[in-house]
């Protein structure tokens, strides 16, 4: 069977690079991509609430088998769901094919980890508090929470749902799986390899639309116990709406990377280059703002530059570097960042460029705090470098940000290093490496407006769960027995 996957019309139109792209598949079909009505949502997330009954009887390891099934058939259909990622959301075509190997890696892990977290119990008796005696006997395990509602972003539509739906199911959970609309025919692909597993009916559902029309319906359900949201601002609303039930929420970052004077100014230039500029920019952990000491500036800019010169730009089935950013909503706020930037004396390391919603890859020099570009985020292939006289002056633009989902620091002094990221406000800091979120094993948090709670597949299994206490109590002896 044949899906449409669509996204920008050409370069130069500024709307998309292509329209009415195909790629093959044979594993769901487009009319799934209907906006949902209030009507049917609730009807959707009434089924996942009975299948989820059920599934929490269903044994740990009959989970973690069709987990591993679906794995397998995530990394089968990596063509056609690489495909879609290429033609929706102008994905390179080799980073899209690893999205969905990825992927399947993730469920597999999730699945053996799953097994061991949750086959965990706690055992403890009452006379290990003062006071008491030997009558109590407390077992805790872990249960599921119910209905998880998943809200993964347009960049990574494919693995960042995976890495809610996954551990959630894995815990006995059912998923109810609003994908971004930019990146939902990928998504669908992903979430039919689940059903070709052979997950129950209604265990996983999928709400099309957008969320300006239903979000508010889905996040305020009734009969939602969780949300998992990755994406911008959106989530701050969600916060405040959502009731009291758990949230895990990554809301996006301006992770700054500090050079010191000592840094191997080669191995930084790489790491700036490709933490900043991959995926045109389009990254939460990209690196969104350069603070460089004044000693080394000129010598990293130069570098830096000379790499930038060497990155491809056009579109994403030639595997380019550079390619259109995802809409022209996203192109014209980038370009009024650097409007901004030029007015206020930035130097241009290139000449600025754009054809529709590609943008060319730009470096801005000696950038000041009062620019946009020093705190906001662009989501794209801009980059702002800020000189600094100090360390404690690079710390201080870093924890003045609003945000503080990642950070890096490049200095052969691990000393530094440390004292460095003990002071840097961010949820991760990374030494002598661009920030990154994987391996999909490791802690991802951000502190401030850059998030709420913490992923990673066991933290992930942890948050979508709930401690259930079983006490079981002995009569007091009335005599001494032995």
């Amino acid at each position: 069977m044949e899906m449409v996957c669509s996204s920008i019309t050409h370069l130069g139109s500024g709307k998309s690079h292509l329209q009415g792209s195909r790629c093959q598949s044979s594993i769901h079909p487009l009319d799934s991509l209907t906006s949902k009505s209030k009507e049917e949502v609730n009807k959707l997330i009434e089924e996942a609430k009975t299948a989820q009954k059920s599934w929490a009887k269903t044994p740990l390891w009959k989970r973690a088998e069709l987990l591993h099934k679906a794995a397998a058939l995530l990394k089968e259909h990596k063509v056609p769901i690489a495909e879609c990622l290429v033609k929706e959301i102008a994905k390179p075509a080799k980073d899209a094919a690893t999205e969905a190997v990825r992927s399947g890696d993730l469920v597999s892990y999730c699945a053996e980890e799953g097994v061991r977290v949750l086959g965990e119990g706690k055992f403890m008796v009452s006379d290990s508090f003062p006071g008491n005696e030997r009558t109590k006997y407390c077992l805790t395990a872990k249960i599921p929470l119910g209905v998880i509602l998943a809200i993964p972003p347009f960049n990574y539509p494919v693995n960042l749902a995976v890495s809610k739906i996954a551990p959630a199911l894995i815990a006995g959970n059912s998923i109810v799986l609003k994908p971004p609309t930019q990146g939902a025919v990928a998504a669908l692909h992903m979430v039919h390899c689940f059903h070709l597993a052979g997950f129950p009916k209604g265990l996983i559902s999928c709400v099309t639309g957008r969320g300006s029309e239903i979000g508010d319906f889905l996040t305020m359900h009734p009969m939602v116990n969780c949300i998992s949201f990755t994406g911008g601002d959106t989530g701050i609303a969600i916060s405040k709406k959502a009731g009291m039930i758990p949230l895990q929420m990554e809301l996006g970052g301006k992770d700054a990377c500090i050079i010191l004077d000592d840094a191997d100014l080669d191995l930084a230039a790489a790491n700036i280059v490709k933490g900043g500029f991959s995926y045109s920019g389009q990254r939460c952990t990209a690196v969104k703002v350069v603070l460089v000491m004044e000693s080394v500036a000129n010598a990293l800019v130069e570098k830096v530059k000379a790499k930038v010169a060497k990155l491809t730009v056009g579109l994403p089935e030639d595997d380019s570097d550079i390619t259109p950013v995802v809409t022209e909503s996203s192109a014209n706020f980038i370009e009024g960042l650097v409007v901004d930037a030029k007015q206020k004396g930035a130097t241009f390391c290139q000449e600025y460029r754009r054809e529709g919603n590609l943008i060319w890859p730009l470096l801005l020099d000696n950038v000041r705090p009062d620019m946009r570009i020093a705190w906001e985020e662009p989501f794209g292939p801009v980059l702002p470098v800020i000189r600094i006289t100090s360390v404690e002056e690079g710390i201080h633009h870093c924890n003045a940000s609003n945000f503080g989902l990642q950070g890096c620091v490049f200095t052969r002094d691990i000393s530094k290093a440390i004292l460095i990221s003990d002071a840097m406000e961010t949820g991760t800091v990374q030494i002598n490496s661009a920030p990154a979120r994987g391996p999909d094993h490791f802690p991802f948090q951000g502190l401030k407006d850059s998030g709420i709670g913490s992923q990673g597949i066991t933290n992930s299994i942890n948050m979508m769960t709930k401690i259930k206490t079983t006490v079981i109590n002995l009569p007091t002896p009335s005599y001494t027995m032995g």
